[in-house]
Order: C-alpha cells, then sequence, then structure tokens
C-alpha cells in the first residue's frame, strides 16, 4: 500500500511498517477525541466565570460531547459504506478541528457548545472506523494485541486530558484547550491520508433507519437542553414541561419505528437475550458513574480544596496511566476468570472506593483522593473486559455485530447521563446547602456573631474606617457559607455517584454465569 489510490486489500499484504502507521493514524485520531472530551472538564469553573453560566449549563461541554459521541456511532458503518472508509476519516477529522477552532472562537456559551456538540459527532463517526482500521491491518492472531493498544489508549486519554489542560490554563488561557489538539489532528489526517486503508468501490451502501436516527437525535436534544436548562427555567415551567413531554413523545416513537418489520437502528430482540439485557444495564450504569467521576474531580479539585487548574487536572492522571497498563492483564484475566467474579470484585472496588470521598473537603489530603480514584480506575480496568464482551457470548453468529453496537452506544450515552445529572444534582444540592446555612446565620448565632466580630477587629486593625468594616465583614462570612455549601454540595454528588457505582450490582444477578454462543 504505497499510496492513497490503493484500495484496501486483505491484511497479509501490508508491510510491518504500514501497518504501524495505519495504527499510529487511527490511534492519534481517537486518542486526541478522547483527551479533548476530558480536557475541559478542568476548564469548567473559568467557562463558568467567563459566561457567567451555571453548573447544570456548563456540563453540557462534556455531556452534549458524548451524547452527539453516541448517536455518531450509530451513522458510522452507514457513512463509510456510502462514502468510503478513508474519505470519512478525513471528513471526520476535518469536521472535528474546526468545531474546535470554533470553540477557540466562541463569542458566546451557545456558540462553544455548538462546536462540542459537533466535536461529539466527528468522534462518534471515528471510534467504529479506528476499531476497523486496526481489524484490517492486522493479521487475525495480532488483532488482540490492536485491540489490547485501543484499549489502553481510551483509559489513558480520559486522564492525560484534564492534565495537559490544566497546564495550558496555568500557562496560557482556557480557550486555548480547544488549539491544543489541531497539530495532533493534523497529523491523524496526513496518515490516514496514505495509509488508511480506502473501501473497495463496488459496495453497496445498505439500507438506514433515517426515521430511528433521527428519534434518536431528538430525545438527545430534548433531553440534554431539558437538564442543562431546567435548573435555570424552573423545573415545573411552562418551556421545561415542553421538553420533557418532548423526550417522552420522542422515546414512544422510537420503540414504536424500531417494532416495524425492515431496517431499524436497533434491534430490539438482543434485549430477549437474558445474560444481553442484563449486561447492557450493567454497561449503562458502569459508564454512567464513571464518566460523572471523570467530571466532578478536576472541578471538585478548584472549588472545594482550590486547587490550580495544573493540580486539580492531575487528580486522575495517575489513575488512568496504571489503569492503562493494567488492561492487558485484565483483558487476559477475563479468558479464563468468570465474569460474574470479575464484574462483583471490579464494581466493589469502584464503589468502595467512591464512597471513600464522601467526606472530602478542602482539608483532604491530595495524595488521599488520588489514591481513592487509582482504586475506582483499578476497579474499572477490571470491569471493562467482562462487561463488554460477557453480554455478546450469548448471542448468535448474526446478532453480534449490532450488540457490540449497541454496547458501545450504552456505554457512551450512559455516561453522558451521568455527568449530566450529576451536574443538575450537584447544583441542587449546593444551593440547597447554602439556603441551609445562610438561614442560621443571624445575629442570634453566637458562632456567627463571633466570627463577626473577630473580622471585623482584624479588618479595623488593618486601618478600615467603621463605615466599610461590617460589609467586608459580612461579606467574608457570605463567602464562608458558599465554600461550606460548595463542600456538602460535592460530598452529596460522590454519595449520588457511589450509589451510582452500586446499581450494576442488580443486573450482574441476572446476568447467566456460563452463557454459551449460539449458532
Amino acid at each position: 500500500m504505497t499510496s492513497p489510490a490503493v484500495a484496501s486489500a486483505a491484511p497479509q499484504t501490508f508491510t510491518p511498517l504500514e501497518t504501524w502507521l495505519a495504527t499510529a493514524a487511527g490511534m492519534t485520531a481517537f486518542f486526541t477525541a478522547l483527551f479533548t472530551a476530558s480536557m475541559v472538564n478542568v476548564a469548567m469553573p473559568s467557562v463558568i466565570g467567563s459566561f457567567g453560566v451555571g453548573q447544570t449549563q456548563a456540563q453540557l461541554l462534556l455531556s452534549g460531547f458524548f451524547a452527539m459521541n453516541s448517536t455518531g456511532l450509530l451513522a458510522s458503518s452507514w457513512m463509510v459504506a456510502r462514502f468510503g472508509q478513508r474519505e470519512v476519516f478525513l471528513g471526520s477529522l476535518l469536521l472535528f478541528g474546526s468545531a474546535g477552532l470554533l470553540c477557540f472562537a466562541a463569542p458566546s456559551f451557545e456558540f462553544l457548545v455548538l462546536g462540542r456538540l459537533i466535536q461529539g459527532l466527528a468522534a462518534g463517526f471515528l471510534q467504529p472506523l479506528i476499531m476497523l482500521v486496526l481489524v484490517q491491518v492486522f493479521p487475525p492472531e495480532k488483532r488482540g494485541l490492536a485491540m489490547g493498544m485501543f484499549t489502553m489508549g481510551v483509559t489513558a486519554a480520559v486522564g492525560i486530558g484534564p492534565a495537559v489542560g490544566g497546564v495550558i490554563i496555568e500557562a496560557f488561557q482556557w480557550r486555548l484547550i480547544f488549539l491544543a489538539p489541531i497539530s495532533f489532528t493534523l497529523l491523524a489526517a496526513v496518515l490516514a491520508y496514505f495509509f488508511v486503508p480506502a473501501s473497495p468501490n463496488h459496495v453497496k451502501p445498505p439500507r438506514f433507519d433515517w426515521l430511528g436516527f433521527a428519534l434518536v437525535n431528538a430525545i438527545v436534544f430534548c433531553w440534554f437542553t431539558l437538564l442543562g436548562n431546567g435548573q435555570r427555567w424552573g423545573w415545573s415551567s411552562d418551556i421545561a414541561l415542553s421538553f420533557a413531554v418532548g423526550v417522552v413523545v420522542a422515546v414512544v416513537l422510537f420503540f414504536w419505528s424500531q417494532r416495524r418489520p425492515g431496517v431499524t437502528l436497533v434491534d430490539l430482540s438482543l434485549f430477549q437475550n437474558r445474560s444481553y439485557a442484563a449486561g447492557f444495564g450493567i454497561i449503562f450504569f458502569f459508564g454512567f458513574g464513571t464518566l460523572a467521576t471523570v467530571y466532578a474531580f478536576p472541578i471538585f479539585g478548584q472549588l472545594v480544596q482550590n486547587f490550580p487548574p495544573i493540580t486539580a487536572g492531575t487528580l486522575l492522571l495517575p489513575a488512568s496511566l496504571i489503569a492503562a497498563a493494567m488492561m492487558p492483564f485484565t483483558g487476559r484475566a477475563a479468558d479464563f476468570v468468570p465474569h460474574k467474579t470479575l464484574l462483583f470484585i471490579g464494581l466493589v472496588i469502584s464503589s468502595v472506593s467512591v464512597f471513600g470521598l464522601i467526606d472530602a473537603d478542602s482539608n483532604t489530603h491530595y495524595w488521599y483522593i488520588v489514591l481513592m480514584l487509582l482504586a475506582t480506575r483499578v476497579g474499572s480496568a477490571i470491569v471493562t473486559p467482562p462487561m463488554m464482551t460477557a453480554p455478546l457470548l450469548g448471542l448468535p453468529a448474526s446478532q453480534m455485530q449490532r450488540g457490540a453496537g449497541l454496547a458501545n452506544f450504552a456505554v457512551i450515552f450512559g455516561g453522558a447521563n451521568g455527568a449530566a445529572l450529576y451536574a443538575v444534582f450537584l447544583e441542587q444540592r449546593i444551593q440547597h446547602h447554602a439556603t441551609t446555612l445562610g438561614a442560621t446565620q443571624t445575629f442570634g448565632n453566637d458562632t456567627a456573631r463571633e466570627l463577626l466580630q473577630s473580622a471585623g477587629m482584624l479588618i479595623s486593625q488593618a486601618g478600615v474606617s467603621d463605615l466599610v468594616r461590617d460589609g467586608i465583614a459580612m461579606s467574608h462570612l457570605g463567602q464562608m457559607i458558599v465554600a461550606q455549601a460548595t463542600a456538602l454540595g460535592f460530598q452529596d454528588g460522590f454519595i449520588f455517584i457511589g450509589l451510582s457505582m452500586v446499581v450494576p450490582f442488580l443486573p450482574l444477578i441476572f446476568m447467566s454465569p456460563k452463557p454459551e454462543t449460539k449458532p
């Protein structure tokens, strides 16, 4: 394969150099998409300050990315068949890079969100394509190695993104995080142009369920718009209720559309298999809790512990790198240890470690948080291989591909919901604690009165006039209330994440211990 014009051929026609350059193209593209996705987490406080938005709106930068990523997955195979493998690869990279420029120059929060939605859609087109390229260029006996590298890259990118983002924000400004991936995007595009196999010209695109795809996007739009703005609109307001009705109607119409004869987006008969249905539930809720964790801690580090962005961004880095290094071993363990055993062990480790942070506040040591996050990622490394393979083992060969695609959708869409609902819960709890604490701060409260008096004395000693002193003291008290309410809100949020990590134990009960592959 010496030029971009050469069509894809059998795997054995690829030289070792061509194989690794095609792999470099795919891994660079997907690694860039993933660390761009998580990089924005550490910029949330800056975005909130720059645009004057709340936590529930700011989270759309992450949840919106992954929501559109999940819808892009559904259309990727059809696009490859319709336009060609290399063409979709390059087009997705162009779309992703252009959206990054839009994010950088966004004049308003709405344009920033639009750029992130486009980036997520482009990443969704890329993900299955990258796995396909790895299967094409590696011979069968080395495809396990290829998938292992892919999984390791995904795991590491989750922690590297916030760390790189923290460095950029600390050294420059938050908008530049959207320019950082551009050089890697260009590198991936150049490598893809020369080394990613092209689709055979005779491939005829299959029929596509446009109605189902439109309804999925309607669900995503209405649901995440509601989550992002419901707190600001009022959950019982007319506009919020209109979007809620839109979600219900779109969901009902989607299930109706998937029961029609002919081509459908989702094979609902998959859920007649008990192990697959249980596995789908595990995947969704584990993705839910995992992305909520990834979203929470870079923000917690800045708002509660007052870490600079560079320090807050590194909270997840050691855990992600160690978990990435574990993936080949946990993947191998999944070949001979019962899947339910591995899932149980990994879920216990993940949930217990999150509950270990429910008392975290400004005094909690940095390395204790890192240790607990390391435990969550170790649990994730144990869970991921059996979680993604066990549901497929009881499926007939004719359903295997669609079952795998729907499982990928579940983990990403579950993660988007986890980040969004966590942010809604967090903002509500912070407001609740601020209101409750503020109501107790009266002159009849001895602690509040003593605090105001001591603060007033210190301010007076600094030479501030009596007319200004009381106002400054009250402002100081208000800042302390906000800080305490924020810490308590995050503690409630960690309980929320911990409980979401417990939910997968329920479907685990219904998963068959040793499903047999059907013909």
